[in-house]
């Protein structure tokens, strides 16, 4: 969907023009009311369920929770998956041209927020004629994103899902972005973002981000569990090749990384992260910046999580009851880290339906003390 009206930016600057690529899943009823709306996080896409034919085949980055008969089922909800602006999956970004100069925007894309994205939703939304969404649910950023919708659009989502989240990133985590921004900005191929037009792509900086990045999405117990001290041969190589499992998994990891992914995305995306802190505004306390809340929530942390810990889900499920907002907390004791909210953890994927249950049955509430105050 393609867009003309300029979208202010929470940086100053404006987007002028620009397109934002999504996918539909299941049918809107006719009160518009069974809308969902799913938010990807840093490496993924509109693409959120089903697979698209080709080879290879690609299937959707959270196709294990949403579709027919899965906890977000889509014979009942009318699910939205965005392309964030910035992104390399369609919507505008980076790679595309800039329509001042017509050549790619580069390094030159402005620096967006998750509030910028939240915006750009809403008006996609409002296109397709959505005043509010029964639900707007996503994991980790897409849960920071979650929990903006909550915040910005209060009237217009009555359940907000924040998965495996964090009101504001940690020092820690702030360090973990900034080595692989530099991985790629002191890539020789970067070229200040305008790799393009040498016809390169700072491939050495993308795999290192992503080896970067990935060890933070892991535990320590599900690498060892995975890895150990595996060894790729017998014996050591007395040498700075692949010795153990685990460096041929990241390195097979960051290889794969670097063939799709965009650079400039990747430090957009980690910027949006590092800048999301709703509480700033409130000299630093949450509740205050919840206040004007309205949505009902469940919030879902995991035990092993240590990039996005449970501590930083307990903050935001305080606040909300500070707030006397109506939420729901789990707790996963699952041992696969940051990444559980990706996987199919059984109770993990029994709260979400259980909660998509009740998300239905107000539905059918409303839908008929509607019908009686027409009659």
């Amino acid at each position: 969907m393609h867009f003309s009206e300029p979208l202010p930016l929470q940086s100053g600057a404006s987007l002028a023009d620009y397109t934002l690529v999504y996918e539909t899943y299941g049918s809107l009823n006719a009160e518009r009311s069974n809308a969902v709306l799913v938010c990807h996080a840093l490496n993924a896409s509109h693409h959120v369920a089903g697979s698209y034919e080709g080879k290879p085949k690609s299937e959707g980055w959270w196709n294990n929770m949403v579709g027919p008969g899965k906890p977000l089922d889509t014979d009942r909800f009318f699910v939205i998956g965005v392309n964030n602006l910035g992104s390399c999956f369609g919507s505008t970004g980076p790679m595309h041209n800039n329509p001042a100069t017509g050549k790619p925007y580069g390094a030159s894309f402005p620096v967006v927020t998750v509030e910028d994205w939240v915006h750009a939703q809403a008006r996609l939304a409002d296109r397709l004629g959505i005043q509010k969404f029964a639900a707007v649910m996503g994991g980790s950023l897409g849960g920071m994103q979650a929990l903006a919708w909550s915040m910005l659009y209060p009237t217009r989502i009555a359940h907000s899902l924040v998965i495996a989240s964090t009101p504001k990133l940690s020092a820690q985590n702030i360090a973990f972005n900034d080595v692989a921004r530099q991985a790629i900005l002191t890539d020789p191929d970067y070229h200040d973002g305008d790799f393009y037009a040498h016809g390169v792509v700072p491939k050495r900086g993308l795999r290192v981000a992503r080896m970067i990045g990935h060890i933070t999405y892991l535990s320590d117990d599900d690498m060892a569990e995975k890895f150990g001290r595996d060894l790729r041969n017998a014996e050591y190589q007395f040498g700075y090749g692949v010795d153990f499992e685990i460096e041929s998994y990241l390195r097979y990891q960051g290889d794969k990384f670097s063939e799709y992914f965009d650079a400039n995305t990747y430090l957009l995306i980690t910027k949006a992260l590092d800048y999301f802190d709703p509480a700033r505004a409130h000299q630093g306390d949450l509740s205050a910046a919840l206040a004007n809340t309205q949505a009902e929530f469940l919030v879902v942390s995991f035990t092993t999580d240590w990039r996005f810990a449970p501590e930083r889900s307990r903050e935001i499920v305080q606040a909300l009851v500070n707030n006397q907002r109506h939420v729901t907390y789990a707790e996963i004791d699952a041992p696969h880290g940051h990444d559980a909210f990706l996987l199919d953890d059984a109770r993990y994927m029994s709260v979400v339906r259980a909660y998509y249950d009740k998300v239905w049955r107000q539905l059918d509430v409303n839908a008929a003390v509607a019908l009686g105050e027409a009659a």
